[in-house]
């Protein structure tokens, strides 16, 4: 389950970091790479071995929480029980399943290796296969019925490490260049076949901190989201809108294949997120980006019939992506997942009225559900089929290779 880590010395410091980086993830509802970026600035003088071991330490914890609270309590009674004791229990238990010893603690007294790696034994032959994924009942219902036989396979993928994916930055050099600029700071990478101007990183290290980064030679994206972009098309000259742009990975990915020429206007609900890609921008050294604040309906009403591409890279329920934000198993709710669904239809049926006559749209998630992808492509095409036709869909599971998973559509709208 887990990659074994070798055994070295750790201070007591680091665990009462853990526990409390922990307790703001599962009490507070906070976001496990926010309170990791909190915790990396409150203590500075961590060495490099001791910022990995935090940050691995926290997102495993994260990931396996439901199975380990199963192995140190021997019920899946305390699931949900979050305090000082479960959470040092719950690292005790992903400690020795990394191959390592228990520190001599008081507060350990109570588990021992021989115990937690029996216990394991037991609940990997008699446990359900939600408690052993680590994952909540309603949504491995959900994945279940929406995936069938597929579902065992995509679910198991999904607690895999996520890998770091890099893109290269085609308006100041080629995957070739990036790759020897790197090696320059000390990483080495490896070409992705799936992404023609993707690397990645056989063994993880801080990309950030390279002069490559700071130069904007390339950004960090996932491998299966780097295959979205180039289905618009695009050209120098287009204009084009990415309606739900964040901030802004595939905005930036838009603008390398127009060359930097034309007009991308990247629309978004949040400020901050719109603050965040003039940075990255800047830094890419992209200047054809308008970004505009979604601050009511009459943003979408006066672009109508101005776009020659449309990016739809709706908000979605993220199960494309649990490796990679694993605290979404515990927050998300069939609720919302829900509302979601409704969400997405509105925004396709409304927001494709900004593409012109000819134009292409690419609707997009990073989910897995047929509720979400081809089942809301054939809820658009059943409404707006007169005046659209549907090229072809693409789906990525994040089994068939260490990618995240992603659905992308691409329709042209009738001259």
């Amino acid at each position: 389950m887990n990659n074994p880590t070798p055994n070295f010395r750790i201070h007591r410091h680091l665990i009462d970091s853990l526990v409390d980086a922990l307790a703001e993830i599962f009490a507070d509802g906070r976001y496990a790479d926010k309170i990791i970026e909190k915790h990396f600035k409150m203590n500075r003088k961590w060495g490099a071995r001791d910022r990995k071991f935090f940050a691995e330490n926290v997102y495993e914890c994260v990931r396996w929480w439901r199975l380990y609270s199963y192995v140190r309590s021997g019920s899946d009674e305390e699931f949900e029980r979050v305090d000082n004791q479960s959470i040092i229990g719950n690292w005790a238990v992903h400690h020795v399943l990394s191959g390592n010893d228990l520190p001599d603690w008081d507060d350990l007294s109570d588990y021992t290796e021989e115990q937690i790696l029996a216990e394991y034994d037991r609940v990997e032959k008699e446990v359900d296969l939600a408690v052993l994924e680590s994952v909540p009942d309603w949504m491995f219902d959900l994945g279940e019925k929406e995936l069938g036989r597929r579902w065992p396979a995509i679910l198991h993928s999904l607690n895999e490490k996520a890998p770091v994916d890099l893109r290269a930055n085609l308006l100041k050099n080629t995957r070739e260049d990036l790759r020897k600029a790197l090696q320059v700071d000390g990483i080495e990478t490896e070409f992705i076949k799936p992404a023609p101007d993707g690397l990645t990183l056989p063994e993880r290290k801080n990309v950030f901190a390279t002069d490559a980064f700071k130069k904007g030679l390339f950004e960090v994206q996932d491998r299966a989201s780097q295959t979205v972009a180039p289905l618009l098309k695009v050209e120098p000259g287009h204009r084009v809108i990415d309606a739900c742009a964040g901030a802004g990975g595939k905005t930036l990915h838009i603008a390398s294949f127009m060359k930097n020429k034309g007009k991308i206007i990247a629309l978004d609900i949040h400020e901050w997120k719109l603050k965040e890609l003039k940075t990255r921008a800047a830094r890419n050294g992209v200047d054809v980006i308008e970004t505009r604040l979604i601050d009511s309906t009459k943003v979408i009403k006066r672009l109508e019939s101005t776009a020659d591409r449309l990016l739809l890279d709706v908000p979605c329920s993220g199960m494309g992506v649990l490796r990679r934000n694993p605290d979404t198993k515990w927050k998300l709710t069939k609720a919302e997942v829900d509302k979601m669904i409704a969400l997405q239809r509105e925004l396709l049926i409304t927001y494709c009225d900004m593409v012109k006559p000819g134009g292409l749209m690419v609707y997009a998630t990073c989910s897995l559900l047929p509720s979400e992808n081809e089942k809301q492509v054939e809820y658009f095409m059943a409404q707006k089929s007169s005046q659209w036709e549907l090229i072809e869909q693409k789906r990525i599971d994040p089994d068939e290779g260490r990618g995240d998973g992603f659905f992308a559509a691409v329709f042209r709208r009738n001259p």
